[in-house]
């Protein structure tokens, strides 16, 4: 198994995907909603929904975080 760590503001708020054999499992904790867990079978099923999730228009003025972000996806 590899993990991989996507951003981590503090214990609370962070993105980790876990990648075992074709599986991808993505665990997103944050300090409101809590712990979300997603299992994906393909880098292209999980990238289609970094790409639903990260939207530019939320980073309008802070581009260089979700190109980190999105860097990091497609490094794993």
């Amino acid at each position: 198994m590899k993990k991989h760590l996507i951003y981590k503001t503090d214990n609370w708020n962070m993105m980790t995907v876990e990648v075992k054999g074709r599986t991808l499992t993505l665990r997103e904790i944050s300090d409101q909603w809590g712990e979300e867990c997603h299992i994906f079978v393909s880098r292209p099923e999980m990238m289609n929904w970094v790409n639903q999730r990260f939207l530019t228009t939320n980073y309008v003025g802070n581009e260089e975080e979700y190109n980190q972000i999105m860097t990091a996806f497609k490094d794993i």
